[in-house]
């Protein structure tokens, strides 16, 4: 379901304790310096006192052992993040820092190092939180299980190649390739996240028909993988016109899905 509106207000009218998981991908302040909704405060303080409220009631919604992923990124020398990161890990429950590596650089700067990730703090509600590792492991090659069955130490072989073939466990480095060029799934937002990123968050950490809330919809995507995954979803985004792309981008992507394993399959791209 998507709600039209600001995100604070809109979150307000949301039940305590009914998201499984939450997505932000909140404006990240004077980064995307061309975008109004990027550099609508007029000091540092200001943006991070209102990431606090909205966060606030991010967590309220939260289920008890849900986990709250926040999307972050450092400009060429904006460093506000950092301050966020520090306050909201103070005032809620810090779980993990997931590194997003973009795969391509982005910005080139003269004086320092190219950047090529971002990141997504993760906040938790409650002392245990719902995570299936298995649902985000990565595959093998048929040449490194062939490798791995050949260590001795191994006796029970079968057993070991049925681990094998579940593939490893991923780590909390994501590299997922940021949506570059004519990339099919651009639809002209300017921070697109790619669809098989979302995947992952949502994938490891709710059930199907659990509910999936994104307080920052931008194009969809989010909705777009809580549906392929058999997920309930609420979206809530302010911008007409990104409404408008989410609507048109979920219609005629709703396509039929396979659950396999905690993972989906597409039948088709």
């Amino acid at each position: 379901m998507l709600h039209q509106g600001d995100a604070l207000k809109e979150l307000k009218k949301l039940a305590d304790d009914s998201a499984q998981v939450i997505i932000a991908d909140p404006p990240y302040f004077n980064v995307l310096e061309d975008e109004a909704w990027d550099t609508q405060w007029k000091t540092p303080e200001a943006y991070l006192a209102w990431c606090e409220k909205w966060v606030g009631q991010c967590l309220r919604v939260l289920k008890e052992d849900g986990l709250c992923f926040i999307f972050g990124q450092l400009g060429k020398r904006e460093h506000t993040f950092l301050h966020l990161m520090s306050r909201l890990t103070q005032q809620h429950s810090f779980h993990d820092l997931i590194i997003w590596d973009r795969a391509v650089g982005y910005n080139e700067r003269r004086d320092s190092f190219t950047p090529q990730y971002e990141m997504i703090l993760v906040l938790r509600k409650g002392e245990t939180v719902k995570f299936n590792k298995n649902a985000v492991r990565l595959p093998y090659s048929a040449k490194t299980i062939t490798e791995y069955l050949r260590d001795t130490r191994y006796k029970d072989l079968k057993a070991r190649k049925e681990h094998l073939k579940m593939g490893k466990y991923a780590t909390n480095i994501l590299r997922v390739p940021s949506l570059k060029g004519m990339h099919k799934e651009k639809v002209g937002h300017p921070s697109q996240k790619p669809l098989r990123l979302i995947h992952k968050l949502i994938a490891c950490s709710t059930d199907p028909d659990d509910l999936v809330l994104d307080p920052f919809l931008g194009s969809g995507t989010t909705a777009i993988a809580a549906q392929a995954l058999g997920r309930r979803w609420i979206g809530i985004e302010r911008q007409p016109e990104y409404v408008k792309m989410a609507r048109q981008r979920i219609k005629s992507q709703s396509l039929p899905t396979t659950r396999e394993k905690g993972t989906v399959k597409k039948t088709k791209d």
